[in-house]
């Protein structure tokens, strides 16, 4: 059974989320780069730095959370995969769904790169629909 590193980054970002973890290390590829990107660029996570351990590249993330006044813990991220290996789903530029009325995102993959709805919409190109954020 192959890997699906979107999947592997959605988990890790939702478990970490889930214990409170500060920082997680995720494997660096071109996707999970350009993910990661998008998450920053979007204020999902505060800091990304790459490591290398043994000729292998990392990314570690620096996860945003958020208290309330009484001190209780609140998740900030919400993700979920929509497309995957086993069934692909795809969509043109004006069927892209809005979460939230706008508030999340969507990343889409479409034959420009990985972006966000926005972009996708702004450049008239649609393409599969990886995840939604919010």
């Amino acid at each position: 059974m192959g890997r699906d590193p979107i999947a592997e980054i959605i988990t890790s970002i939702r478990n970490a989320d889930m214990n409170r973890k500060g920082t997680i290390r995720i494997a660096s590829t071109n996707i999970t780069e350009t993910i990661v990107k998008i998450l920053l660029r979007e204020g999902f996570i505060e800091n990304v730095r790459k490591h290398q351990e043994s000729k292998k590249y990392f990314f570690v993330l620096t996860l945003r959370h958020r208290r309330n006044r009484k001190g209780s813990y609140q998740t900030t991220l919400n993700l979920k995969r929509i497309s995957r290996p086993g069934l692909r789903i795809y969509s043109n530029y004006q069927k892209i769904p809005r979460i939230l009325g706008g508030i999340g995102i969507v990343i889409v993959s479409t034959s420009r790169g990985i972006m966000t709805d926005r972009d996708a919409r702004l450049e008239g190109i649609g393409g599969e629909i990886l995840c939604y954020i919010w």
